[in-house]
């Protein structure tokens, strides 16, 4: 399967994706947001665990971030079970050398609209880091909706922050 965007393909992964993966993902401002369990450094061994795991997804729901013919980030939904088998979370990164070109936007806009018509979701969610501005926009530009904040409630390199939930709906994704 294959989502065309302006400038970049998502599309599912390959074993051949582990080197471009490994020099993308092993930059220290790239996991600064995101959950501990990406590794940082972020090792071709990583890379090639990683991989494994996504080309046996029964169902396709993270996708590589193709640019010029290299993979340079990733995106994905994570289905959850019992009461929020309907609210998939969204997560995303992307080489620091693509930043602030729009490209993560327009995917953000393409996997919520594959939530929406592959799947029985009701609304796709995000939890953002309180110092990740650039993800908060990058969501508000996508149609995302913020519904709150959650006050203190994470840690991250030894730093309390608060983590802002933003929202998409069907139908309302700009």
């Amino acid at each position: 399967m294959e989502i065309k965007g302006s400038q970049f393909k998502l599309r599912h992964w390959q074993l051949a994706d582990a080197p471009a993966l490994q020099k993308h993902a092993d930059n220290p401002k790239v996991p600064a947001y995101l959950l501990d369990r990406f590794p940082s450094p972020y090792s071709l061994a990583d890379a090639e665990a990683f991989i494994d795991l996504m080309i046996n997804q029964l169902t396709i729901t993270n996708f590589a971030i193709e640019i010029n013919g290299e993979v340079a980030g990733g995106i994905g939904l994570n289905f959850r079970e019992d009461v929020y088998r309907k609210s998939p979370l969204i997560g995303y990164w992307l080489s620091e050398q693509y930043w602030g070109r729009g490209i993560m936007t327009e995917a953000v806009k393409l996997i919520t609209g594959y939530a929406f018509t592959h799947f029985d979701t009701i609304c796709v969610m995000a939890f953002i880091f309180g110092q990740n501005r650039g993800s908060m926009r990058v969501l508000e530009k996508a149609g995302y909706v913020q519904q709150g904040v959650l006050k203190q409630s994470v840690i991250k390199a030894g730093e309390i922050m608060d983590e802002h939930v933003y929202v998409a709906y069907p139908n309302r994704t700009k």
